[in-house]
């Protein structure tokens, strides 16, 4: 359906002071702090998690050496999508000189929506993080307690008790995050570079990570108060990227730390946005147009940590 002059009356009236509603600032490429963005040539993009060897073993002075194998672990598939979205504009419209200011307004809106639903696809990623109904190659959802490892064990990058974002909940985060082992139980050298939450924990992000002093009542936990209690994550430079408010996120308290895991969050340009304008020899109408394809997803779950909070 074309935009017409009869939507847009007000525009063709003399004296017009100001059009208002599409000229809002918007939150642009806040996926960039989360995924790690990479082009794809082909209809879907696979990764696969490999297995390496379990620890060595004794070998007694005549034996033979054992053997080990390396195996795949599983397949992390990216499917790409296509989003799209136009506008028209009549004939009419344009005869009665509406074209310059409704093109250059409204394609500035198209590429506002184009913008912000890149945002949310990249955003529920983590929203449907706690869920068993989005999982990935491992079988189980993002942050899982249960992730499944080819030696037949488990780990897990989500707290075993979930908790709200504080001092201490923070500090077992990056505990748990140092704790982390591959697929055959190796232990592996990984630690949380940036918190991501949603607007509602900026403030106590701010107080938590920068405060000087430790924001914990009791601070050493022996029941009295120290005026000298440090933030230790502070001292000891933990989080070296800070927080970033992802004004996508829809729970308000859950919250994130990526680490520096080197394949964990994922997100796939098969085709950049791309512009279009043509007449429609039918109806005479102007036809914009705007699309992009893209997918977002996870391969390596140690990528990130999280917790619901409660």
């Amino acid at each position: 359906m074309a935009i017409s002059r009869s939507q847009l009356v007000k525009e063709l009236e003399p004296g017009l002071n100001a059009l208002f509603g599409l000229e809002y600032n918007r939150y642009d490429n806040e996926h960039a702090e989360i995924f790690a963005t990479e082009t794809s040539d082909r209809a879907f993009e696979e990764e696969v998690m490999l297995s390496g060897f379990a620890s060595a073993a004794a070998k007694s002075e005549g034996a033979p050496v054992v053997f080990d194998d390396a195996t795949e672990a599983y397949t992390s598939r990216y499917t790409h999508n296509t989003y799209a979205l136009a506008f028209a504009i009549t004939e009419e419209a344009i005869e009665d000189n509406l074209y310059d200011r409704l093109a250059s307004r409204y394609t500035r809106a198209l590429a506002r929506s184009m913008s912000q639903t890149k945002q949310q696809i990249a955003a529920d990623i983590l929203n449907n993080a706690f869920s068993s109904s989005y999982t990935g190659g491992d079988g189980v959802e993002l942050c899982a307690t249960n992730h499944p490892l080819a030696n037949g064990g488990t780990f897990r990058n989500e707290l075993s008790t979930a908790a709200d974002l504080s001092e201490t909940s923070l500090e077992q985060s990056l505990i748990d995050i140092a704790a982390f082992v591959d697929e055959r139980g190796l232990k592996v050298a990984l630690q949380g570079v940036k918190l991501i939450i949603p607007k509602e924990l900026q403030f106590t992000a701010e107080r938590v990570l920068k405060t000087p002093l430790s924001t914990t009542v009791g601070g050493t936990g022996d029941g009295t108060f120290a005026k000298n209690d440090i933030n230790a994550m502070l001292n000891m430079g933990m989080i070296p990227q800070g927080y970033r408010v992802n004004h996508f996120l829809t729970d308000t308290d859950a919250y994130f730390i990526i680490t520096d895991a080197p394949n964990g969050l994922k997100h796939f340009v098969r085709s950049p946005i791309k512009t279009a304008i043509e007449g429609d020899f039918d109806t005479g109408n102007v036809r914009f147009k705007a699309r992009e394809r893209y997918s977002f997803g996870w391969s390596d779950p140690r990528g990130i940590f999280g917790s619901p909070g409660v």
